[in-house]
């Protein structure tokens, strides 16, 4: 009998030891994305550092910075659609994006594209 308990005493630290070791894993891994994303957010770097390429984006009237963001993602201008749209939330161009047709460029950084596309900067958006 002393066996027997011994033996599932053993086993219950066991598992309280590896219940709290996957908890304290999994706060650490959330904590570490958690960071990660709001540095990305303030560290606002473009897709391209040198050499980048113009593409030609078409905002349509009433599209949501969701959608905008989903196409900037989908032709390679930006790398997260989601941190976009956060960005967009914090910006001084928060609800200010404006339909039109933009030149946007993979060395722009997210906050360049806000300010372009909310017609901000009038010598951008006048097309060349």
């Amino acid at each position: 009998m002393s066996a027997k308990s011994l033996i599932l005493t053993v086993l219950e630290i066991i598992i309280k030891v590896v219940v709290v070791a996957v908890v304290i894993l999994f706060a650490f891994r959330t904590a570490t994305a958690a960071y990660d994303f709001g540095y990305r957010v303030f560290a606002d770097q473009p897709v391209s550092v040198s050499g980048g390429r113009t593409i030609s984006v078409s905002v349509a009237e009433g599209a949501s910075v969701k959608e905008v963001a989903d196409m900037l993602e989908e032709k390679g201008l930006i790398e997260d659609a989601k941190l976009f749209v956060v960005q967009e939330l914090l910006s001084a161009y928060r609800g200010e994006m404006t339909p039109g047709i933009y030149d946007l460029s993979t060395d722009m950084t997210a906050q360049q594209m806000l300010e372009i596309m909310s017609g901000s900067d009038e010598e951008e958006e006048g097309g060349e």
